[in-house]
C-alpha cells in the first residue's frame, strides 16, 4: 500500500480508502422520504472487511453523520475497538451538512459544531482527521425563514475546529464545479471530495476547472464511486437487472437499465483485452481485475489523493485492496481506457 498526501495538511492517506456509507444500512431523507442508505448490512461481514483493509494497509475511511444517522461512525468505532487498533494510526473522515437535526439548515454554525461533537462521541475520538463539508449548496433557510448565505460563517466554525484540535484537516464535498469555485477560496480545504470513476471524469479529466483550482490552492482529491457502486465489475446481467431491498439508495439511480449494463460490458470487454486480462469473466478473479484496474485508472490522474470504495464484507474489501498491489497504471492506459468510456453515461 502507498500512502498520499491529504494537500498540505501534512495527513497522508492509503490510495485506497474504504467508504462507510454502507455500514450505515437502510435509511431515508427527512425531507423528501426517498431511500439514501444501503440494505442487507450486516456488522459481522463488515467487521471481516475492515479487517481485511488493515492487513492489506488501508488507513483512511470516510464516515458522515447522515450514514445510518451515526449508525456507521459507531459501528466504524466498534470495529476498530474490537480489532484493537489504535487510533493513532488510522486516518478517519466523516461530514456534516445533509443532516439537519432540529435545525433551519445544516451549515447553521452552532449546528455544525454540535454535530462535530456528537460525531466526535460516535467515533470515539476525541479528534477528526479529515472533516467534510457534505455538500456545497450553502445557502438555505435561516431561523427567519428566509434564505441566507452560510459560506463565511460555516467556513469560521471550520477554522476555529481546526484551531481546538478537533479537526486535522478540512474538506470539502460539492457537485459541481460552480459550487466548488465559490467555496474553495472561502473556506481554504485540504482537499475536496466527489464521484470519479471511467464513465464520471469531469471533476478530475485532464483540462478540468477543477484541477486548475487544486493546483492554486494546493488542495488534493478523493474519490468516492471508483467502482460505480459494482456497475464497473460487471457484476450485473443486463438481462435481468438487480432490484434492490426497501431503503436502498441504488433503487432511485437510473443506471442499473439493460442499456447502460450491456454498454458497459462491452466496454469492459474490450478493456480485459486491452490489459491482458487471464481471468474468466464473471470469476472472483476477474472482479479483482475489473476493480484494480477502475481504481488505477483514477488514481492516475493529477491531484488525486485516495479512491474510496465501498464494502459491506471481506470478499469485497479483498477486491477493493487489489489496486494496491498491481503496478501503478500507465499514461498510455489511462488514456486509452478514458477515450474508451468517455461520455457513457
Amino acid at each position: 500500500m502507498k500512502y498520499r498526501p491529504v494537500g498540505t495538511s501534512g495527513v497522508k492517506v492509503s490510495e485506497i480508502g474504504f467508504g462507510c456509507w454502507t455500514m450505515g444500512g437502510p435509511n431515508w431523507s427527512a425531507l423528501t422520504g426517498a431511500p439514501i442508505g444501503w440494505a442487507d448490512v450486516n456488522d459481522a461481514d463488515i467487521l471481516a472487511g475492515i479487517k481485511a483493509g488493515l492487513d492489506a494497509g488501508v488507513n483512511h475511511w470516510d464516515n458522515a453523520d447522515i450514514y445510518g444517522n451515526g449508525r456507521a461512525e459507531r459501528t466504524l468505532a466498534q470495529s476498530l475497538g474490537t480489532l484493537g487498533v489504535s487510533r493513532q494510526t488510522q486516518v478517519i473522515a466523516t461530514k456534516v451538512g445533509h443532516f439537519r437535526g432540529t435545525a433551519p439548515y445544516g451549515y447553521e454554525p452552532a449546528h455544525i459544531r454540535n454535530q462535530c461533537e456528537q460525531s466526535l462521541r460516535n467515533l470515539r475520538t476525541d479528534y477528526i482527521d479529515i472533516y467534510y463539508f457534505h455538500h456545497g449548496t450553502y445557502v438555505g433557510p435561516g431561523y427567519d425563514g428566509q434564505a441566507h448565505d452560510y459560506l463565511h460563517e460555516a467556513a469560521g466554525v471550520m477554522h476555529d475546529l481546526v484551531k481546538e484540535g478537533k479537526v486535522r484537516a478540512v474538506g470539502q464535498s460539492a457537485y459541481s464545479i460552480e459550487d466548488f469555485e465559490r467555496a474553495v477560496p472561502v473556506l481554504r480545504p485540504h482537499v475536496l471530495q466527489n464521484k470519479a470513476n471511467l464513465r464520471y471524469d469531469e471533476f478530475i479529466a485532464p483540462g478540468s476547472p477543477l484541477r486548475r483550482l487544486m493546483r492554486e490552492h494546493g488542495c488534493t482529491f478523493v474519490a468516492f464511486g471508483p467502482l460505480d457502486q459494482g456497475i464497473l465489475l460487471d457484476k450485473f446481467d443486463p438481462d435481468n437487472p438487480p432490484a434492490f431491498l426497501e431503503g436502498d439508495y441504488r433503487g432511485n439511480r437510473k443506471d442499473f437499465t439493460p442499456e447502460i449494463l450491456r454498454t458497459v460490458r462491452g466496454l469492459l470487454a474490450k478493456a480485459r483485452e486491452r490489459l491482458g486480462s487471464a481471468a474468466t469473466p464473471g470469476t472472483p478473479e476477474d472482479t479483482a481485475f475489473l476493480s484494480s484496474m477502475a481504481s488505477r485508472w483514477v488514481l492516475a490522474h493529477e491531484n488525486v489523493c485516495s479512491v474510496i470504495p465501498g464494502f459491506r464484507n471481506e470478499r469485497q474489501a479483498r477486491c477493493n485492496v487489489r489496486a494496491a498491489v498491481d503496478a501503478p497504471m500507465s499514461e498510455a492506459d489511462r488514456a486509452w481506457l478514458g477515450g474508451l468510456f468517455g461520455g457513457v453515461r
